[in-house]
């Protein structure tokens, strides 16, 4: 899929509410220096949302960002496909951005309607069912202070229904969208971002375009890799700039009950091996799946020790579970990344309502 180039290249689907304060232009060259120094710039916030199921939690997650103890400069909430939802928002709030995207379906078309309003020097994200700690965008925008800092992301933490099921291993905390054991401990370079909790420079999108609109989650099916992609892009544009992740800057990811069962974590792993093959696809395997050969050698044999230790020094038989879900989420990975690699060849496409079957094309579209 084509990706819309330069913010000019965005275009909201339908008639947006809109703030009328005019966009300070402090990057003009990306590539020789900045202007504007991290707690100086404007942040736009840009919360995708898609149903009314949770409004609950999605008006927390607004009340978060409105509360900051650095305020926004902006806060866009985009409904995607959803004008009764759009229709609420705007009776409920004042002070936010309302849009809306008509157009293809998911959280990249919808972030991509966003970026094409957002007027301040950074833009962050956040999702719907997220609550932003006090200063969230303080510990993201102060990163900015290095001119060299091209994105910042920030810790995701599980807000569990109940309680962590005691089988699910902390290094898969990926699959419910929060920060994994193996994530850097303190203020480090990495590849990419989890897309809950991200930032990024306004002009990036001038000049690598938006996020993939074939990449993410699309309503209630769970997929991945458009953030990586877009960092992925952003490093290859500037090598010498930095993506940063600051474990300061933290969200809380509200879990529910469903996300908390085998079957989800199964699904999830698939589909991410899924996603991660058409990455590799889009930008080689080499650079597609750096991070997830380190992760697959180093953060998960360490898992393993941990669950093995619990096991046998202190008898918790969980730990033999985390074990076993490690290999599970592991093979179903791997499974779901081989599978979606073939799938081309074989003239197949893998059913986005059922991930463990294929679908032929010709049957795809009824």
């Amino acid at each position: 899929m084509a990706i819309p180039c330069g913010r000019q290249a965005f275009k909201a689907s339908t008639p947006v509410t809109t703030m009328s304060a005019p966009r300070r232009q402090v990057f003009p060259n990306i590539q020789t220096g900045l202007t504007a120094r991290g707690l100086e710039m404007n942040i736009s916030v840009i919360i995708c949302t898609y149903t009314e199921e949770r409004w609950d939690i999605l008006v927390s997650a607004i009340t978060s960002v409105q509360q900051q103890s650095t305020p926004p400069y902006e806060i866009i909430v985009v409904s995607d496909n959803n004008p009764a939802l759009a229709a609420r928002l705007r009776a409920q709030f004042t002070g936010i951005s309302v849009a809306e995207n008509n157009g293809i379906r998911g959280i990249s078309p919808a972030r991509n309607t966003g970026i094409a309003l957002a007027s301040g020097d950074i833009v962050a994200f956040i999702d719907d069912d997220a609550i932003a700690g006090r200063d969230w965008l303080f510990h993201l925008a102060r990163c900015y202070e290095d001119r060299r800092v091209l994105g910042v992301g920030g810790k995701v933490l599980p807000e569990w229904a109940d309680k962590r099921p005691q089988w699910f291993p902390e290094e898969f905390d990926w699959t419910i969208g929060c920060s994994y054991r193996g994530l850097p401990r303190k203020v480090s370079p990495v590849r990419n971002f989890i897309g809950c909790n991200m930032s990024f420079r306004g002009e990036v999108f001038s000049i690598v375009g938006g996020f993939q609109d074939d990449l993410g989650r699309v309503a209630a099916n769970p997929g991945g890799c458009e953030e990586t992609d877009l960092c992925i892009r952003i490093g290859n544009r500037w090598p010498a700039g930095i993506l940063l992740y600051e474990p300061k800057a933290v969200v809380r990811q509200v879990i529910p009950a469903s996300r908390e069962k085998l079957r989800y974590f199964l699904s999830r792993c698939f589909l991410e091996g899924r996603s991660k093959a058409h990455l590799a696809r889009l930008v080689g395997s080499r650079v597609g799946l750096s991070s997830e050969r380190a992760y697959t050698f180093r953060t998960l044999p360490s898992g393993m020790a941990l669950g093995l230790y619990d096991t046998v020094a202190h008898r918790n038989w969980h730990g033999m579970a985390r074990m076993g879900a490690i290999l599970l989420g592991l093979l179903y990975t791997t499974m779901g990344y081989l599978l979606a690699s073939g799938a081309p060849k074989s003239g197949r496409t893998l059913s986005p309502q059922n991930p463990f079957s294929f679908v032929h094309p010709a049957r795809s579209e009824k």
